[in-house]
């Protein structure tokens, strides 16, 4: 096991003036265990959900793979100097880390393999830690639902944490349901690609693009997946609590939909002042950038953590970026491409000039806040969703796997805050798509109201009183029970 306490920001300075007498006699906080599931996209919000707790009083253990653990470490030692990631007694957040059953050049974007691999190689240690540091509860990514197990061995109470949107929740509960109709068989094939809506205000979506008939291609892995999902649907009756990364607001059919009461305590944010839970190095020169330019003017493009083009998508993305005449600010990390040569990139820079920027990684919400991002071209992932609608961008929708599309449908089918961008015959977006739909999405005013009209209900929601800080005062209350 690797333990690393990480500094919460807040409490930096104030950490050299303790001496032991005065900690000895502070009063003990409660503590809780984190377990994300071993993405960028579930280990994020997570962390968000660990400050939030920390800021009430909770001292964390937040249990990543080996893997992403040295990844997050060198992640926090770069944004800071090297000093982000020492041990100190002020820690609040205590880095944990085990084996993921995988070798070290194991193929980690195989999310089936990855998931088979982690109850077996990581329940037994878990145990250990619950009974060593005598854990009373664990917040868990439904993803990691065979934690459950643990209520009965050793006792703890386990709460589930849902890293996608309540109407994903939803759908996942009506497989069996969609089964049954011969809408899908059981290994995830389509046999009547029908549209599903399952209330008048969720997204619809299409059999053909439900979350796990796009998460993986081999039809044996879509089988091993939609037969775990079926296995653990019943389980999640139960968890002590379910939380979800969403509000009332937007999402209050889709919530009551679920056949148990559901915590919805987003969006989640992040200190401005951390980069805890990134797997990437955070890029703090594109703020700089970003001063320079005019108000509304920047498209910012990024894809989350598992996209990835092959070399005429990538061609087509950077001429039509060109092409739209306006300043880009373009997360393009290392694993992003394939195919494509090395010296690409910079001959891309030096043809753009200073009319784009290109960054491995971004601070995505101290980017998406700035006053000079007119448009967030997107993957559409559930946590980018949340951040483009707590800080009123407007989308070009550009979804290429699991929940993306319906959270595509979402934006530009519910709430109207965004256009998707589309692949011609080939199956490729060209740059006239590209350059087309930005001057569509930046002349509709009508779609600008609406992001703006829709953050400030996201700012109603998390402020005192509102439904998220109401149901998150609820999590902690029920996390400070013994």
């Amino acid at each position: 096991m690797r333990l690393h306490l990480y500094l919460y920001p807040q409490e930096q300075q104030a950490a050299h003036s303790f001496d032991g007498a005065s900690m000895a006699a502070a009063p003990p906080r409660p503590r809780v265990m984190v377990l994300p599931f071993p993405a960028q996209g579930h280990i994020m919000p997570l962390m968000q959900l660990s400050h939030r707790l920390v800021d009430h009083g909770f001292e964390v253990d937040f249990v990543n793979t080996d893997f992403n653990h040295a990844r997050v470490v060198t992640a926090l030692a770069a944004a800071a100097g090297g000093e982000a990631g020492a041990a100190v007694r002020a820690g609040r957040i205590h880095l944990i880390s085990f084996p993921d059953g995988m070798d070290p050049d194991g193929d980690r974007a195989d999310i089936i393999r990855l998931a088979q691999g982690l109850q077996a190689t990581m329940l037994g240690r878990l145990e250990e830690l619950i009974r060593a540091e005598k854990t009373r509860w664990v917040v868990a990514d439904v993803s990691m639902s065979w934690v459950l197990g643990l209520a009965a061995t050793v006792g703890v109470r386990v709460a589930l944490f849902s890293t996608f949107s309540a109407a994903v929740f939803a759908l996942r509960m009506q497989i069996p349901k969609i089964i049954e109709d011969g809408i899908i068989d059981e290994s995830g094939t389509v046999k009547r690609n029908e549209r599903i809506q399952l209330s008048p205000k969720t997204a619809a979506i299409d059999a053909a693009e439900f979350p796990w008939t796009t998460l993986v291609k081999s039809p044996e892995s879509r089988r091993i997946m939609i037969q775990g999902l079926v296995k653990s649907n019943p389980a999640f009756s139960l968890a002590d609590a379910i939380v979800c990364n969403t509000f009332q607001d937007i999402e209050s059919e889709a919530l009551s939909l679920l056949p148990m009461p559901v915590l919805a305590v987003g969006p989640l944010e992040a200190p401005a002042s951390t980069s805890a839970g990134q797997l990437w190095p955070e890029d703090p020169t594109c703020l700089a950038w970003l001063d320079a330019q005019a108000p509304g003017s920047v498209i910012y493009v990024a894809f989350g953590s598992f996209t990835v083009f092959d070399a005429t998508g990538l061609q087509e993305l950077a001429d039509g970026l060109a092409l739209t005449g306006r300043p880009f600010l373009w997360v393009l990390r290392p694993n992003f491409a394939s195919g494509v040569d090395d010296g690409w990139l910079d001959q891309f820079r030096c043809s753009v000039g200073g009319k784009g920027l290109v960054v491995g990684w971004a601070p995505q919400q101290r980017v998406l806040s700035h006053r000079s991002v007119a448009c967030f071209i997107s993957h559409c992932g559930w946590n980018s969703t949340m951040e483009g609608v707590r800080y009123g961008a407007p989308f070009l929708c550009w979804p290429y796997f699991a929940d993306q599309f319906l959270n595509r449908n979402y934006i530009c089918d519910v709430w109207g805050t965004g256009l998707r961008i589309c692949a011609n015959e080939q199956g490729i977006v060209t740059k006239e798509e590209i350059g087309d739909k930005v001057e569509r999405l930046l002349g509709d005013d009508g779609i600008r109201e609406r992001a703006l009209s829709l953050k400030s209900t996201v700012c109603a929601s998390i402020a005192d009183g509102g439904s998220s800080h109401q149901d998150l005062l609820k999590f902690v209350n029920l996390l400070r029970e013994q």
